[in-house]
């Protein structure tokens, strides 16, 4: 092999931070991240399962925080104190998450309020405040986890495709706007994958309809990693000519 030959999958060196970490999709894109040579930093609420998290990242220069993203003001503090331990960062995973499901007659102001402040507004103050603080590097990559949603409907889930379909819509203009910045910007959009988040919506609903929903995933449920390995692609040297897209990873749900 060519001695100059680097790998442009790798994140060695890089500093990522994670949020959502506590659990699920989240966890498991810091615990690649960091094995795949990240300095993590991690946020979520749960301290005890943000601490399990910690205990399986990779050794090196990782950095727990444990903030709730929809308090500004905690927020403002968390980012202060990444970027005081790191001067910058080179990277982020937005997979924080709510889910909803009612009956659009149901469905008040509160919860899209509710719906909207998790799965967009956060993740953007986010972004915002990195940049107001000049705490992204020169080729940052930002990676949100969306969903299939936002592009397939799905009856009973009104105010959480359309928080789902914000994300993308606003991520087509912020990278846009970020490209002076070197900066990218890009969607990953999962289908369903065995989290804690989906066991609760599987048990609100009747056995066939949950047979059903992993009937309509030809390669069957998705795991996590499936979503991690996507993310750790987008925030790696390997997509650098790719922005402001959505990468479908969603076990054929969407080709029906």
């Amino acid at each position: 092999m060519d001695s100059s030959f680097k790998d442009p999958f790798t994140l060695e060196g890089k500093k990522i931070l994670v949020t959502g970490a506590s659990s699920g999709i989240g966890k498991q894109c810091a615990v690649q991240c960091s094995y795949s040579g990240a300095n993590v930093i991690i946020f979520g609420r749960d301290a005890d399962r943000l601490q399990d998290t910690f205990e399986k990242l990779k050794a090196g220069d990782h950095r727990k925080v444990i903030v709730d993203v929809c308090d500004r003001n905690a927020l403002d503090s968390a980012i202060s104190e990444v970027l005081q331990h790191y001067g910058s960062i080179d990277g982020m995973v937005y997979s924080v998450g709510l889910e909803h499901s009612l009956p659009f007659n149901f469905i008040k102001l509160e919860d899209y309020q509710t719906l909207f402040s998790v799965n967009v507004f956060a993740g953007f103050e986010i972004c915002r405040l990195l940049l107001k603080k000049r705490g992204l590097n020169k080729n940052s990559s930002l990676v949100f986890i969306s969903s299939i949603l936002s592009k397939v409907a799905n009856p009973g889930l009104v105010a959480y495709c359309a928080s789902k379909g914000a994300i993308e819509s606003g991520v087509r203009a912020l990278a846009l706007e970020l490209v002076p910045n070197k900066i990218r910007v890009n969607t990953v959009l999962p289908g369903v994958c065995k989290t804690s988040m989906t066991d609760k919506f599987f048990d609100k609903l009747p056995e066939e309809r949950v047979k059903d929903i992993i009937k309509l995933h030809p390669l069957g449920l998705g795991e996590p990693e499936d979503i991690a390995h996507a993310a750790v692609f987008l925030l790696s040297g390997a997509s650098k000519w790719i922005t402001g897209s959505s990468l479908v990873v969603d076990g054929g749900y969407s080709i029906h």
